[in-house]
């Protein structure tokens, strides 16, 4: 959608070839002359890959407008059934890949005094759900991170964003669903399944509008907006069902 609208791309990825298949689709969208599309692998979760792989883009490309931390890992299980290293890996790929990112590209935002931020949090950043005990917790440290961020930068004249997509049909969500306690799928089965394409328009149209908090659809609206009241009445929702799938399962032991 970027590339639709002129603009050059830097991917950033672990895997080479997800990253040349994914430039190819861009490209035959028909890019301008002056267009490029940059693709450079690195994990996200270690510090020096991450800040040699955005200085060689700043030195290629020239300094950047947009930034959209957007890497991710989830784990869904049962608390018990998940590792410690998981719940490592999943702050390090989820909150500290994006802290690694920003702190890469602030210098040059700030030189130009111009740059706005995108941070991709989750329904659950702002709501702890059945399930996503290693996931919850680095959304919700992403959402600290841009709310702190929010006031340090708008004098600097950059700008930040943070998005709390619902469930999105991706590889990740495909993945989650493999591990998912039944508890879980009973909950989140009430909410839509958006597509990745619905959560970008929606992106793009908050930075056009210059939004702060984008919340993809309305559930995630009044979720973002009146978490803070609604939440006890959204725990015994779920703590209802969660009972039931209980009981169920008991009676059929």
């Amino acid at each position: 959608m970027l590339a639709q609208q002129g603009a050059s791309l830097t991917l950033i990825a672990r895997t080479a070839s997800k990253l040349e298949e994914t430039r190819q689709a861009i490209e035959r969208q028909g890019l301008q002359n002056s267009q490029q599309v940059l693709t450079l692998t690195a994990d996200v979760s270690d510090r020096a890959q991450v800040e040699k792989a955005i200085g060689d883009a700043i030195a290629t490309l020239g300094p950047p407008d947009l930034l959209i931390t957007c890497a991710g890992i989830a784990h869904c299980d049962y608390f018990q059934n998940l590792s410690l290293e998981m719940c490592e890996q999943a702050m390090a790929v989820n909150y500290f890949g994006s802290l690694y990112c920003i702190r890469a590209v602030l210098p040059a935002m700030e030189q130009r005094r111009q740059g706005h931020i995108v941070v991709v949090s989750s329904g659950v950043g702002l709501i702890g759900l059945y399930g996503y005990s290693a996931y919850s917790p680095t959304k919700f440290a992403l959402r600290g991170l841009a709310e702190s961020l929010r006031g340090e930068l708008k004098p600097l004249g950059i700008g930040i964003s943070i998005v709390y997509p619902p469930d999105t049909d991706t590889p990740q969500l495909a993945q989650e669903n493999l591990t998912k306690p039944l508890e879980t799928q009973r909950i989140s089965s009430t909410a839509k399944t958006w597509t990745a394409e619905q959560v970008a328009h929606t992106i793009l149209s908050g930075l056009k509008n210059k939004k702060f908090m984008i919340a993809p659809g309305q559930e995630m609206t009044v979720l973002a907006r009146l978490h803070s009241l609604i939440s006890p009445l959204l725990h015994r929702y779920f703590d209802g069902i969660v009972a039931k799938t209980r009981r169920e399962r008991q009676s059929h032991d």
